[in-house]
């Protein structure tokens, strides 16, 4: 239905010739179309933005979300909470395909809409929903809500991803030599795919799959009765799947699944790809597990005007820009927190997914240091936190709104709501210093600081995911000394919030006030080391090179 010239404006480059269906749960492309939570999202759209720029014939195949993730609003008190509101996309095309998936035994109708390449820069996306006049309420709400919390909801989300685009793809007359399944949400695809060609070996020669979660307890699984009943396995039985597998027990496990059925895997990090093999490399008939570091898309996030001062070398250009772009942060501040920051105090800002291992009150945690930090006249201070929890988290909103009430006092403490796309970007272009202070081998990956040092934000961070392959600690950011493996959670907590305190205290906040000579040349050499390196560019032309040439 499609041919190649129609779906993407442009024939493929003949070095990136070889068709990808690119699998995804999440994509953040733009502001405009809030399908995506978090890190997931970003990477994959910068990816497909990289796809795009490189004429790379890659499709993207998600879900189109009626209500996002959710959106973060504030209370009568001003304290965080989630809603969830409809959204509509003039802009996406119908492309009237309508076809049905199995899910519970029962037909679920799915609707295919496209995203094309020119709206917004990248490769084409096929979104489905089952928010459709066809199906009754339940199955209306398959397709409601990101991550919904009721485990059969979930479930049927992954079914309609994974099965429900493969079958699109074979409606649309599209044939990928490879299937890339993007985390494990996808890994049913594989159940489709193993009926179309009849043998594991010929799903694996097609599939490759990238994990991105280092903690065995965020790799999905569930009881194999319920995938059954749910219609997970396609046509396949328990027993089939396991024997098919090699697997055994209760519980089927995503990951270790879309690793049996893949050809090649891959960690999101070095060091993810050593925690990876580690986690998984013993588990017999899993794939090889190689690294391709993430990244993100330098045309979507860089600020041109502070780009081309860093470029130049030009401190005076490069100071005014980083007070303009702080101003139009300060703005966001002043609206939503009433709290009027200034542009020449250096400004601190922790912003990413609202997880509990990423530690967002680290520097809470002595009250009293962090009393005589934020209230230091001589070298102040401003601080800002922003980041999503999961809507069901209540922890997690509960140390948010707690951060909220201990920073209200603070005329240079402000917590910010909506950190979506449109704010994560004022926020990496308004910051002087960009904080990451996760717990040891639980960060993946992250991108954030990589898109904060393209914008002239200096990362303050653990060595932990991509920063080990870039730190040059007080030449291209400045690192955290991490405790030791061996101590308990709660004396690595104690140990590295000492740390981060230590670092602030005695190199970054006395460099940005009395060495501004030393701060502007960290922030030359980091924009000069995290491209092309950590550009998205450079990871679309690893995907080809190492993941998807047969």
């Amino acid at each position: 239905m499609f041919d190649t010239k129609t779906l993407f404006g442009y024939e493929p480059d003949s070095k990136y010739n070889t068709p990808v269906a690119y699998f995804s749960m999440e994509f953040a492309i733009d502001q405009a179309l809030k399908i995506y939570s978090g890190g997931l999202g970003f990477l994959s759209g910068s990816h497909l933005r990289s796809a795009y720029e490189l004429k790379q014939n890659l499709v993207g195949i998600g879900m189109l979300w009626k209500y996002g993730y959710y959106d973060q609003v504030r209370d009568s008190n001003g304290f965080m909470k989630p809603e969830f509101i409809e959204k509509r996309y003039a802009f996406l095309h119908d492309t009237r395909i309508v076809f049905t998936v199995q899910v519970h035994d029962a037909p679920v109708h799915v609707k295919a809409w496209l995203l094309k390449p020119e709206t917004f820069g990248s490769a084409p996306l096929f979104l489905l929903s089952t928010d459709l006049p066809e199906n009754d309420e339940l199955s209306k709400s398959i397709t409601h809500s990101l991550y919904d919390p009721n485990e059969s909801t979930r479930i049927a989300q992954t079914i309609v991803l994974g099965i429900g685009g493969a079958m699109l793809l074979d409606i649309l007359g599209i044939e990928p030599e490879v299937y890339h399944m993007n985390e494990g949400h996808s890994v049913s695809l594989n159940f489709y795919l193993h009926a179309k060609y009849k043998s594991l070996a010929e799903v694996k020669k097609r599939v490759v799959f990238t994990t991105h979660t280092p903690e065995m307890a965020g790799n999905e699984s569930h009881s194999y009765r319920l995938l059954k009943e749910m219609s997970f396995f396609y046509h396949l039985q328990e027993h089939e799947v396991k024997s098919l597998l090699g697997l055994d027990g209760d519980y089927f496990n995503y990951t270790l699944a879309a690793l049996k059925f893949s050809h090649k895997a891959n960690g999101v990090s070095k060091l993810h790809g050593e925690v990876a093999r580690q986690m998984w490399g013993n588990y017999p008939g899993v794939c090889e597990i190689t690294a391709i570091t993430n990244a993100q898309n330098k045309l979507y996030w860089v600020d041109p005007v502070i780009d081309k001062a860093i470029t130049k070398g030009n401190n005076e250009d490069i100071i005014s820009r980083k007070k303009a772009m702080k101003r139009e942060l300060f703005k966001v501040v002043a609206d939503q927190c009433g709290k009027l920051f200034d542009q020449n105090v250096l400004t601190i800002v922790w912003a990413r997914r609202f997880a509990g291992y990423k530690r967002a009150d680290l520097m809470m945690q002595d009250w009293g240091r962090f009393i005589s930090l934020v209230e230091n006249s001589k070298f102040p201070v401003q601080i800002i936190w922003a980041g999503k929890p999961y809507p069901e988290d209540g922890e997690g909103i509960g140390l948010f709104n707690q951060i909220i009430s201990r920073a209200l006092p603070f005329k240079n403490c402000a917590v910010l709501t909506g950190y979506e796309l449109e704010l994560s970007a004022l926020l990496k272009k308004g910051s002087d210093v960009w904080l990451n202070n996760p717990r040891m081998y639980h960060e993946a990956s992250g991108t954030s600081g990589m898109t904060a040092a393209m914008n002239g934000s200096i990362n303050l961070s653990l060595p932990d995911g991509w920063v080990p392959e870039f730190a040059v600690d007080q030449e291209n950011c400045f690192l955290i000394p991490n405790a030791l493996d061996s101590l308990s959670v709660v004396e690595q907590d104690k140990l590295e919030g000492e740390s981060l305190m230590d670092v602030l205290e005695n190199a970054v906040i006395p460099m940005y006030y009395n060495n501004s000579g030393n701060w502007l040349n960290i922030i030359k050499r980091a924009a000069v080391d995290i491209v092309p390196g950590f550009a998205s560019g450079r990871l679309a032309k690893e995907y080809y090179d190492q993941m998807y040439k047969p």
